[in-house]
């Protein structure tokens, strides 16, 4: 297969490159909206009992649980007539809406409700409503809401927060950041580029591919968005999968054609061999990349499928670029791939010889430090595994909770709004209620008293609403508010001081489960939804970590005929990502680095992000795995020398990898300028993740592994050493007389 696509981009290279720049052009065009029709959710199940208990508030109670708020601050105090006033016409606009249900604030509730939409200072009152509508419609209407009607006069600010802001401010930080990594990432690869080729023009084909599959991207994108929802923050990381990884594809190809050129090859004959053996490499990595991400799509939570969906499509164009779109460039160019080599001039300079021959493997940097290495396999094995244990130990304390409005940089106004709620209006916070909805009640008033006396008499719960009244520490203390109950049903309110996404507001939840509620009861609100969506990740989770298992260990079985280097591989996969998962509770749970990060450190870790960084970690570090070992195989196959065979091949590739996870860690690091903090840890993450793999990993352990290993390294049992013959994926390789013959042509 291989060598036919090798063929058909050798022999009419024109056509491909015009085809490809056609199509890179129409999918600039069609995805250029793609960031307006993602979505800001995506971290609990429509399934799930708290994403009922919100449709059933929406439809049946006039949206009593307010998904949009605005805070009105005036100097002269909120019961001042210009105040009142400003505060009325508000809730005059938000009611005039047919896309807002339920307005109320300080100016129009009753009693009982309008004191708890009061801020303590009487300077400050709420404005509570309900958007209709999907994520995209909600946050769409928050941000002409907020455009209409926040701002500063007559001595009087207004600021919105609430879901519906929450996620249009997401939706818009999410596109600035996006256009800020990529300011940042473009430029850095470059110079990585020259310096890792020395040539303008060779350094400048793996990002020519990047853009090209940028473009795609954003078209796949907005593409997936025609037929299912697809999280925003896809938008950041499967752009930037898409020019790490065609960069990293199109380096092992460019950097492989070079060699082949070296060896006298003519530029045909070089294409060819290179498509055959570094593009074979690319198509195993893209595998296992795929289906690693391919794994995400087994949790119920669109955040992930959006993920697997667009992760495993742009890991197949950035791999069909490499090996169809690259090669028609190389033979294109020819030797002048080694073009405008910037090395040439600085080596005069400094009086070297301007164009060095060279360097036999065995005398390189890194054929001496394999060497090293292997001689002290066992201290260096002993001491790597160590360190790595010790640092992945802070994950032993992770704690999970559904992100929020301080996942917003600070000067954001949601997160503004969210930190004055959460302080000064906490029985308005809707963050700090649990709704519990009796959908089939009819019943008697005095059993709801009862039902709503017990739940208010649990630690920490400052009130309970219910149609029987509001009761405190067990006490009927006021009358019951309006709307509370009607023909569909009725629904309680239970306040608390706790922060909902910590253990000990998941412990409250569950004494609230534990009440025996008069009528089956479903649970809704902030704490509800926390434990939601862990219990639909934990349910998920053992056939995830299974599946990715499987597939890495039958691709990298189907790549080397061994079943010890699978297994190996993911071992030592396993710890490095520990180590970066330990790193990344230090800084984002516990709160370091919060300001050098600039995020607000909340106790808690979202709990997608090290699933998804699991998943994307995983496949990325097999990307060098499969590298390494292509060049270690073909050095075993022609020496059965393993030791040697460890050595050369990691001093043909060492250069190689690290270049390329430099390029990687530029390109994820770029996600560190988010101002979105869980986006952050991801960048973050993903950087440690890729740099500590291909130079502690790939450049220490994994040699003094395979050393302690010896032959075993490539042992099979009988039958499926037999299989692997007959199915296993090997080279297309070709006598060289016939390329040869095909460049005379």
């Amino acid at each position: 297969m291989l060598t036919r696509i090798a063929r058909l981009a050798t022999s009419r290279p024109r056509t491909v490159l015009a085809a490809a720049l056609a199509f890179a052009l129409l999918c600039g065009i069609f995805g250029a909206t793609a960031a307006g029709h993602l979505k800001s959710g995506g971290f609990t199940s429509d399934d799930a009992e708290s994403s009922r208990v919100t449709r059933l508030l929406a439809d049946n109670f006039d949206g009593a649980a307010p998904n949009f708020v605005l805070l009105i601050e005036s100097e002269t105090g909120v019961d001042d007539p210009v105040t009142r006033a400003a505060g009325l016409a508000l809730v005059d606009t938000l009611r005039a809406r047919p896309d807002v249900r339920g307005a109320r604030s300080y100016w129009t509730a009753p009693p009982p409700l309008a004191s708890a939409l009061r801020g303590a200072d009487g300077k400050s009152a709420l404005v509570v409503a309900f958007l209709v509508g999907d994520e995209t419609e909600i946050q769409r209407t928050a941000g002409e809401l907020a455009d209409r009607l926040t701002g500063t006069g007559d001595g009087i600010t207004v600021r919105q927060g609430g879901v519906a802001a929450i996620y249009h401010d997401v939706n818009a930080q999410t596109t600035r950041d996006l256009a800020v990594a990529e300011a940042v990432a473009i430029p850095l690869s470059m110079i990585v580029l020259v310096l890792v080729f020395g040539s303008l023009v060779a350094a400048s084909l793996p990002l020519a591919i990047g853009l090209f599959a940028i473009a795609v991207t954003l078209a796949i994108l907005r593409l997936f968005t025609l037929f299912t929802d697809v999280s925003i923050y896809a938008l950041n990381l499967t752009t930037a999968m898409g020019l790490a990884l065609a960069i990293d594809y199109s380096l092992f190809i460019v950097s492989r054609y070079r060699e082949e050129l070296g060896n006298g090859r003519e530029p045909v004959a070089a294409t060819i061999r290179a498509v055959q053996t570094a593009g074979r490499t690319v198509l195993f990595s893209a595998l296992t990349v795929a289906l690693s991400m391919a794994v995400l799509s087994v949790f119920n939570l669109y955040f992930l499928k959006s993920f697997a969906y667009t992760g495993v499509a742009v890991v197949v164009a950035a791999a069909a670029a490499s090996i169809l779109v690259l090669p028609a460039a190389l033979v294109l160019l020819g030797h002048r791939v080694n073009a405008a080599d910037l090395r040439v001039p600085l080596r005069r300079l400094f009086g070297r010889d301007p164009r060095p021959g060279p360097i036999a493997p065995e005398q390189s940097g890194w054929y001496r430090l394999v060497q090293v290495v292997m001689r002290h396999a066992v201290p260096v094995a002993v001491v790597i595994v160590a360190i790595l244990l010790a640092l992945g130990s802070p994950f032993l304390s992770v704690k999970f909770g559904y992100p929020d409005d301080r996942v917003l940089p600070a000067n954001a106004p949601a997160h503004q709004v969210g930190d004055i709620l959460r302080e000064e209006f906490p029985q308005a916070d809707p963050g700090a209620v649990t709704t519990i909805v009796l959908d089939e009640n009819r019943g008697d008033i005095a059993v709801l008293g009862g039902y709503a006396a017990r739940l208010s008499s649990i630690d920490d719960v400052p009130a309970v609403l219910s149609a029987a009244g509001i009761y405190v520490d067990g006490q009927r203390v006021a009358a019951a508010p309006p709307g509370l109950s009607n023909d569909s049903g009725t629904y309680l309110s239970v306040s608390t001081r706790l922060d909902p996404y910590s253990p000990a507001g998941q412990d409250q939840l569950r004494e609230i489960r534990a009440v025996a509620a008069p009528a089956p009861a479903l649970y809704g609100g902030a704490a509800a939804v926390n434990a939601d969506s862990l219990d639909a990740l934990g349910a998920r989770m053992p056939l995830a970590l299974a599946l990715i298992a499987l597939t890495t260990f039958v691709v990298l079985f189907l790549f080397t005929g061994s079943v010890v280097l699978p297994v190996k591989a993911l071992l030592l996969n396993t710890l490095s990502l520990a180590a970066a998962f330990g790193a990344m509770v230090w800084i984002f749970q516990d709160g370091h680095l919060s300001g050098v990060l600039g995020f607000t450190p909340v106790g808690h870790m979202v709990p997608t992000m090290p699933i998804l960084m699991f998943c994307l970690a995983f496949g990325l570090s097999m990307d060098y795995e499969v590298f390494l070992l292509s060049r270690i195989r073909e050095e075993w196959l022609a020496t059965h020398d393993n030791t040697r065979a460890v050595a050369i091949g990691v001093a043909r590739t060492g250069r190689i990898f690290t270049a390329a996870a430099v390029l990687m860690a530029i390109v994820m690091g770029a996600m560190i300028t988010s101002k979105v903090s869980f986006m952050q840890l991801m960048g973050l993450g993903l950087t440690l993740t890729v740099l500590a793999d291909a130079t502690i990993i790939r450049g220490l352990l994994a040699p003094a592994l395979m050393r302690l290993l010896g032959p075993l390294n490539w042992w099979a049992p009988k039958p499926l050493a037999r299989l692997h013959t007959r199915i296993g994926l090997s080279e297309e390789v070709e006598p060289d007389r016939e390329p040869v013959a095909a460049a005379r042509r």
